[in-house]
């Protein structure tokens, strides 16, 4: 079966994104120990650049730009982590980045993404389509678009994270990654499968928005 991705493709992204993400600790826990009964390792995301794990995917993507699609600038859309991990990537660059936000995204987020040099446009996610604003943002202005998840920059880039994970923690018999969009669990569990094919991968959502439970068992 051919993938989007493959590991290689995970393992060049590790040098690409060197210059913006942090190699993030991971840490552990004896009282969780105790609770899973089952050693566990944490990969702390939280304190990546941007306060997630999007500057990984995001910056893959924008530093293997051109400069001719560079100048022409980038478009995205989020409500505020791939927000703010665009506008990083694209100011390191020298990119201009604008970003389709709903008009109820946290204010903090928004007001990080506008301090990091971000045009914002804003929309009513229940009456207006975000992708449909960033065509036609796309139409007149000519940028590139580096979408929050679906797109094997972005994935092999999140993959990065697990990749790191096993350097650190050595083999692991299972793997837990949130999943949302899906390009951090599909670059996860590319390398992961790739470092140890017995392993076994698992998305984890919140109970109350299981979007991805919900969206398989619909077919």
């Amino acid at each position: 079966m051919d993938l989007a991705i493959q590991a290689d493709d995970v393992r060049a992204a590790a040098g690409r994104i060197r210059p913006l993400a942090r190699r993030t600790p991971v840490l552990t826990s004896a009282s969780f120990d105790a609770a899973a009964g089952k050693r566990v390792f944490f990969k702390c995301e939280n304190l990546q650049r941007g306060g997630a794990f999007k500057i990984r995917g995001a910056s893959n993507l924008i530093l293997s730009l051109p400069e001719s699609a560079l100048v022409r600038g980038i478009v995205t859309y989020s409500s505020g982590n791939h927000a703010q991990a665009v506008a990083i990537a694209s100011k390191h660059v020298g990119a201009q980045a604008t970003i389709v936000m709903p008009e109820d995204a946290p204010k903090a987020k928004m007001e990080a993404t506008r301090a990091l040099g971000a045009k914002i446009v804003t929309h009513n996610r229940r009456t207006e389509s975000r992708e449909s604003i960033a065509t036609q943002i796309l139409e007149e202005t000519g940028g590139t678009l580096v979408p929050p998840f679906d797109h094997p920059m972005i994935m092999a880039g999140q993959g990065t994270a697990a990749m790191e994970l096993f350097e650190e923690a050595g083999q692991l018999d299972a793997l837990i990654a949130p999943v949302g969009g899906g390009g951090l669990i599909s670059g996860c569990s590319t390398i992961a499968k790739a470092m140890n094919p017995d392993i076994r991968v698992f998305g984890a959502e919140p109970e109350g928005a299981n979007d991805t439970f919900l969206s398989m068992a619909a077919g």
